[in-house]
């Protein structure tokens, strides 16, 4: 890749996206920054010779087209594809509605394939460039009151894993962000996070404790996004990509229980497990 890459980076309004904006640009890169409002990114990034700004609803696919072709035509080429774009719809199952699920899943499932659909020609012609997605812990380990945003952040997991087996043959490379908990905007009440629209008596109580647990969490996490933000350019820098990014001590924490419980379940049944085919 180029000494001076261009990144498009979606969700670039709030939170980590700005901070990976700035990072990149302070590296010394071209930088695509967008969001659903262009003005609003552009004042939260800052002037600067090396951005564009863009306004991008990453659930609409033509509009993914549209913004993919303006950075062409202002920088000839994208390097780096940023999938950061996403929000929280925080509830228990049963509380959040149908609308409220798909919904979730078509900004942090379908919004990024969308991005990248409209990206990878690009990637293909020029036979290299890089898809980074921000997944989640939570895209490994389910919890209660977040199973709508985990099942968004399983299903990125699954396509990324597959995607980077896809595109590698053209030279692309591929990295899954998946961060523990830093203090972006994502439980920003109305902002990034959702509240359930379901009133069910039986998870009243739990429901409400829960939530004031969330708000009071906010603006207290243990993660810098900007030193995140830092990391992914330096990755990046680097050429060679892993195949995932666990950031944050929380999250190793989490994932590495969660790898020791799998191994625990396939353990317990192992004789019944491999005792089930045909010739068994």
């Amino acid at each position: 890749m180029a000494e001076a890459n261009v990144w498009f980076i979606t969700g670039a309004s709030r939170g980590l996206g700005i901070d990976i904006a700035k990072s990149a640009l302070a590296a010394g890169h071209c930088v695509v920054a967008t969001g659903r409002d262009a003005a609003r990114v552009a004042s939260a990034v800052g002037a600067h010779k090396n951005l564009l700004t863009l306004a991008l609803d990453v659930t609409d696919p033509a509009a993914g087209e549209t913004a993919v072709k303006a950075a062409v035509d202002r920088f000839d080429r994208i390097d780096v594809l940023v999938n950061n774009a996403g929000n929280f719809y925080a509830g228990f199952f049963e509380t959040l509605s149908p609308g409220q699920i798909k919904a979730q899943m078509e900004t942090n499932f379908f919004g990024p394939l969308n991005v990248t659909r409209a990206v990878l020609p690009v990637l293909r012609a020029q036979r290299s460039g890089q898809i980074i997605t921000v997944t989640s812990t939570a895209g490994f380990v389910g919890g209660p009151f977040t199973s709508a945003y985990a099942a968004s952040k399983f299903a990125l997991e699954g396509w990324m894993e597959s995607l980077r087996q896809e595109v590698a043959p053209f030279g692309i490379k591929t990295m899954a962000v998946v961060p523990g908990f830093f203090r972006t905007e994502l439980l920003v009440e109305g902002s990034s996070t959702i509240w359930p629209e379901v009133q069910i008596e039986d998870y009243a109580q739990e429901s409400a404790s829960t939530i004031a647990a969330w708000k009071n969490m906010n603006g207290k996490q243990g993660g810098d996004p900007a030193k995140l933000a830092d990391a992914l350019v330096m990755i990046s820098d680097l050429g060679s990509l892993p195949e995932r990014f666990v950031a944050g001590a929380d999250a190793m924490d989490a994932i590495e229980r969660k790898q020791a419980a799998v191994q625990e379940q396939i353990e317990t049944n192992r004789n019944l497990s491999a005792a089930l085919s045909y010739n068994s």
